[in-house]
């Protein structure tokens, strides 16, 4: 049940079979996947699906097990290696232990854009919804053996790193642009792959990407919060037309919804900043899913978010795995219940 170094045969033999869709993490424990570009969620839910039973499959083959989860229950960093490659070592040698310790595992969810300046505004508004869909996506409360009391502790270990969390806004693209060449030119970064903040303009695709949320256990998770993020910017896109923008609230108000969601998960309470008073959590993404409902259909997407409520009554995955821990009090059960998800509904 303990994480396994695989020295990448199995994005080796992975790479046989669906080719650039898998790919070498930093930790050799840790297989990286990616659809391709889909037309819709439907496309995605094939392609995420095929994907990790294609992976299963290999991995058994080799003699391991998958399972999807923000941070493993037990395993320690301190036993795995690190993917020789050059970006890797790179990173080790600027970040020391901050890198070899970041043993965790997210979600990266792109949604196409017209223009980077359309991304930029998409980016800016939708900061302020981060924290609620973080919360549906939490599912590491375990850290090295011992249950942190966080629904994510995932987001708390990566907190090491430079250039994290939710972003200020920024008033234009070139605003963003004239940022990263600076970092560059001040040999900060090389290239703006090492902004690590929680959604980004991508570097080089016309995308947002949003990147604060938990790796979920299940494909219809994973599908469900994918579909809302892409939901939540199609409504902004149709705001935007109409003339109508968000109020942009500073980093340091949307963080501290951020830790109740780390903290909390779907049990707590968000602040409402327009209100300015804590709403429940649950509520707020009921309040959420109201408004995108009206651009579901064009999207296609209205069944897929029919799971989130699903998540709101039956538990995240965060809350799934603390009830499989009061049950048997064993955290090897919990790793086989997060490996027996890994291909639910698939």
């Amino acid at each position: 049940r303990e994480l396994k170094s695989h020295e990448q045969k199995i994005v080796q033999e992975g790479q046989k079979v669906i080719k650039d869709k898998v790919k070498a993490e930093m930790h050799q424990a840790v297989v990286e996947v990616g659809t391709d570009i889909c037309a819709d969620v439907d496309e995605a839910y094939t392609d995420v699906a095929t994907l990790r039973k294609t992976i299963s499959g290999i991995a058994n083959d080799l003699g391991f097990a998958m399972g999807a989860a923000g941070t493993h229950p037990f395993s320690h960093w301190e036993s795995q290696l690190i993917t020789d490659h050059a970006r890797y070592n790179e990173i080790v040698n600027e970040l020391q232990e901050a890198a070899r310790s970041n043993l965790i595992f997210g979600l990266h969810v792109h949604v196409g854009m017209e223009s980077r300046e359309m991304a930029n505004h998409i980016a800016n508004s939708t900061r302020y919804f981060l924290p609620h869909i973080y919360a549906l996506s939490t599912n590491s409360p375990f850290w090295e053996g011992r249950k942190t009391g966080y629904k994510s502790f995932r987001t708390k270990v990566f907190d090491k790193f430079p250039r994290t969390g939710i972003p200020e806004a920024f008033e234009s693209i070139e605003a963003y642009d004239n940022y990263v060449k600076l970092l560059i030119k001040t040999n900060c970064i090389d290239n703006a792959k090492k902004i690590w903040w929680d959604l980004r303009v991508h570097p080089f695709f016309n995308t947002v990407e949003f990147r604060i949320c938990d790796v979920p256990m299940t494909v219809d998770e994973t599908i469900a919060i994918a579909a809302l993020f892409q939901a939540i910017c199609a409504r902004i896109y149709m705001l935007r037309s109409k003339n109508l923008n968000f109020i942009q609230y500073s980093r340091a108000l949307l963080n501290e919804n951020k830790w109740r969601a780390s903290r909390y998960g779907v049990d707590g309470y968000l602040i409402d900043f327009g209100k300015e008073e804590e709403v429940n959590t649950r509520a707020l993404i009921y309040e959420l899913l109201n408004f995108v409902d009206p651009v579901l259909d064009q999207l296609g997407s209205r069944h897929r978010l029919a799971h989130v409520q699903k998540i709101l009554e039956g538990g995240t995955g965060a809350d799934r795995q603390l009830a499989v821990f009061e049950q048997t009090k064993n955290l090897s059960s919990v790793v086989e219940y997060i490996q027996a998800q890994y291909l639910a509904g698939t």
